[in-house]
C-alpha cells in the first residue's frame, strides 16, 4: 500500500499537459458540496486508525507505480495546497482517474493578488477539486467567507460581521469578522466627517477609507459597499461607480450594498434633503417602478458580475420579493422595529387603561414621526390610527412568543432560507442596540429548530456594540484575584 503522507517531489509535465482544447467539453467536476468526503476530511475529527491523506499523497510514489504529475508552471501553485486533506476513498478515486494535478486561472489570480506566504492558501476562499479532461485534476480557490486561511472552516457556522468604516476600530476585530458593512451614514457622518473617530483627520475621501479598510482585513473579509446615490438616472454612472469600487478592493472582496427604495424616486428624494425633510407620502403609497428600483437595480448588478447586498429590509413580507433579486446578502433590521413596537404598544395600553383619546393623538403623531404617515395625516381619524398600529403589531407577533422580542422577521427569514434555490445567499441580522438585543439573538440562533440554516446567517453590529458582550462582572473578578496573586511571586 503506498504511503499516503510523503512529500511531493518537484516534478514536470508535457508543456500542454491538462489543456482542453477548443470545443472539448468539461468531462466532469468534483467539488467539496459535491463529493461529501472532501468536506467531511476539512471538517471531522480523525477516526482511530483511519489512513491519513492529502493532495500531497497522489504525487511520486517512490516504487514508481503511479506518475502523477504537476503541470508545467503551476508547482507553486499546487504546492500551496499539498497538505490539503482528502478522504483515503477519495485518495483511491483520484490514483486511477489523474495524470496531472494542475490549478484554475483563477486560482492563479487569488494567490497573485492576494500575496499570501507561500506555504499558505488565502482567508476567504473554499479549496475545490476539479477532475477536466486529458485526466487533470485542477485546484480551484472559491469564494466563500465561511472558510479562513488553508481552507479551514471558520470555528462556527454563524459568522460575524461590523458596521464601521473606522479603521481604527476594524483593525482589533480583523481576524474575527466575514464581512464589512460600509453605507454612507457610516463612512461620513461616523468616521470622515467625525473628528474624534478620524484621528488627525487622516482621511479625506471614501476611496482613501475603503483602501485602507481592504489593506487591514486582507483576503478573508468581504467589503459591502452602499451606493452614494442609487437613485441616478444615468446607468452607466451607478455602474462606474460599482466598478471603481471594484477596482479598488477586488472582485473577491467587493459587495454593492443596494437598498430598497420604496415610494422615494429620483423625482421625490429632494424632498428628504430639504426643509423639514419629510415625505409627502405614507411608506406604501408607491409607483410600482419606484418600489422595485432597487430589485431591478440588484439585478443589473448581478448581471455585471457583482454580488449584492440588498438592505432596508425590516418587515418579513420583504424577504421574498427580494429574493427574487437573487442577493448575496438579504437583511433584517432589529433595533428601531422592535423599539417602535414597544413605544406603539405602551400608547395602546394607555388608551385601554384611560379610553383618552389623547393617548390616540400622540400615537398619531409618533407614526406621523416614524414615517408610517406622512404629514398630511395629521389629522387622520383616530380610531384608523388605532387600528392601523393593532395591525403592525399583530402583523409582528408582538404578544407571542414569537415576536415579543422583536426577532419574528429573524425566525422568518431563518424559515424562508429553508425554501430557496439561491445556495450562496445568507442573512445579515442587523442594526441591534441594548442590553437586550444580542443576547435575544444569540439565544435563538442556539435553538436547535434552525440548526441546518446556522451556516447561512451573518450577525452584524458597530464592533463596541458586540464588544460588550465579550465580558461579564466575573472578568473584573478573576483578575482582580489573579493580578494580586502574581503580585505574590517568587
Amino acid at each position: 500500500m503506498p504511503t499516503c503522507v510523503e512529500a511531493p517531489p518537484k516534478s514536470s509535465s508535457p508543456a500542454d499537459a491538462g489543456t482542453i482544447r477548443p470545443g472539448e467539453e468539461l468531462q466532469f467536476s468534483i467539488a467539496a458540496q459535491q463529493f461529501p468526503q472532501l468536506r467531511a476530511a476539512n471538517t471531522r475529527r480523525q477516526s482511530p486508525g483511519e489512513v491519513k491523506c492529502r493532495i500531497a499523497s497522489l504525487l511520486g510514489a517512490p516504487d514508481g507505480s503511479r506518475n502523477i504529475a504537476l503541470t508545467n508552471g503551476e508547482e507553486e501553485y499546487v504546492l500551496r495546497a499539498a497538505g490539503f486533506p482528502i478522504s483515503f476513498a477519495t485518495y483511491k478515486e483520484l490514483l486511477n482517474a489523474i495524470e496531472y494535478i494542475g490549478v484554475t486561472d483563477n486560482f492563479r489570480r487569488v494567490i497573485d493578488y492576494f500575496q499570501v506566504p507561500e506555504d499558505e492558501l488565502p482567508a476567504g476562499f473554499r479549496l475545490e477539486l476539479r477532475l477536466e479532461a486529458e485526466r487533470v485534476l485542477r485546484l480551484d480557490l472559491v469564494r466563500d467567507i465561511a472558510y479562513g486561511k488553508n481552507s479551514i472552516k471558520r470555528p462556527t457556522n454563524v459568522l460575524f460581521s461590523a458596521d464601521t468604516a473606522n479603521p481604527y476600530e476594524v483593525e482589533p476585530i480583523k481576524n474575527l469578522v466575514c464581512n464589512l458593512t460600509c453605507n454612507p451614514g457610516i463612512i461620513y457622518d461616523l468616521f470622515i466627517n467625525n473628528a474624534k473617530a478620524n484621528v488627525g483627520h487622516l482621511f479625506n475621501t471614501r476611496d482613501e477609507v475603503m483602501s485602507e479598510l481592504g489593506r487591514i482585513l486582507g483576503s478573508g473579509s468581504d467589503i459591502s459597499v452602499e451606493l452614494n446615490n442609487p437613485f441616478a438616472r444615468d446607468e452607466q454612472q451607478i455602474l462606474d461607480e460599482v466598478y471603481h469600487f471594484r477596482e479598488l478592493l477586488s472582485e473577491y472582496r467587493v459587495v454593492i450594498k443596494v437598498p430598497h427604495t420604496g415610494p422615494v424616486s429620483a423625482d421625490t428624494m429632494e424632498q428628504l434633503l430639504t426643509g423639514d425633510k419629510k415625505f409627502s407620502w405614507r411608506y406604501n403609497q408607491v409607483e410600482t417602478k419606484d418600489a422595485f428600483r432597487g430589485h431591478n437595480l440588484a439585478l443589473l448588478l448581478r448581471d455585471h458580475g457583482f454580488r449584492v447586498n440588498f438592505t432596508l429590509m425590516f418587515e418579513p413580507y420583504q424577504a421574498l420579493l427580494a429574493l427574487q433579486a437573487r442577493p448575496y446578502f438579504i437583511n433584517c433590521f432589529i433595533r428601531h422595529r422592535t423599539f417602535q413596537s414597544e413605544a406603539i404598544k405602551r400608547q395602546l395600553d394607555l388608551f385601554a387603561i384611560t379610553e383618552d383619546t389623547q393617548q390616540l393623538a400622540h400615537l398619531r403623531t409618533t407614526l406621523i414621526e416614524k414615517d408610517y404617515l406622512s404629514p398630511e395625516d395629521c389629522n387622520l381619524d383616530l380610531f384608523k390610527v388605532k387600528h392601523m398600529a393593532e395591525h403592525i403589531l399583530r402583523y409582528r407577533k408582538f404578544d407571542s412568543p414569537e415576536g415579543a422580542d422583536g426577532l419574528d422577521a429573524v425566525r422568518h427569514n431563518l424559515r424562508l432560507l429553508r425554501n430557496i434555490n439561491l445556495p450562496d445567499t445568507r442573512l445579515i441580522i442587523c442594526s441591534m442596540e441594548g442590553e437586550n438585543n444580542f443576547p435575544d439573538i444569540d439565544d435563538l440562533l442556539a435553538d436547535e429548530k434552525y440548526e441546518d440554516v446556522m451556516d447561512r446567517v451573518v450577525v452584524t453590529a458597530e464592533p463596541n456594540y458586540l464588544a460588550q458582550f465579550t465580558t461579564s462582572n466575573q472578568v473584573i473578578s478573576y483578575q482582580r484575584r489573579f493580578l494580586n496573586a502574581a503580585q505574590g511571586q517568587k
